[in-house]
């Protein structure tokens, strides 16, 4: 299996990384990508907080599974309301995420960019083919593409940290 790959689609409506999903999976339907795993962050304005949905589809021997997507949006979206309350804890996790290739850089951008009024996509693949990929997206016009790369290791040692739920 090719290198997998953690990719982030930011979109300017809180409906647009929803509308992309289905693209998505309808890509890797037709081989364009593996589709390992994948889920949905929508922002209303004027809400405190976003709605979060995993991909129902991604639910395989390939998927993350609730607890990652969990602990992501956790330190990304309500950590920060939290405060000073879970700073060991949090910090402990988020050395996790930084020992598997997710590092505070990549959090913080995250958090600095999807705010209420936009969505995100949230998606792990391999052997994407990535000008039919951009095609197809073009479509829903992703106002930002963020990514991190994740070797084989680092994806076992992701996979790892999760599995003991």
């Amino acid at each position: 299996m090719a290198q997998a790959t953690l990719t982030v689609w930011k979109f300017d409506t809180p409906q647009g990384a929803e509308e992309a999903s289905k693209t998505l999976q309808g890509l890797a339907s037709e081989g364009i990508l593996t589709l390992h795993d994948a889920a949905t962050v929508s922002w209303e304005e004027g809400k405190k907080k976003p709605k979060t949905r995993q991909l129902a589809s991604t639910t395989g021997a390939g998927a993350l599974g609730g607890g990652f997507w969990g602990l992501l949006f956790g330190l990304i979206f309500f950590v920060p309301l939290l405060g000073a309350a879970l700073g060991a804890a949090t910090g402990a996790l988020a050395g996790s995420l930084a020992d598997v290739g997710i590092d505070d850089r990549f959090i913080t951008k995250v958090r600095d960019q999807v705010t209420p009024g936009t969505s995100a996509l949230f998606v792990m693949t391999s052997d994407v083919v990535v000008d039919k990929v951009k095609d197809a997206f073009a479509a829903h016009q992703p106002d930002e593409l963020i990514f991190t790369n994740l070797s084989d290791e680092q994806e076992s040692a992701l996979r790892g940290v999760f599995a003991h739920e």
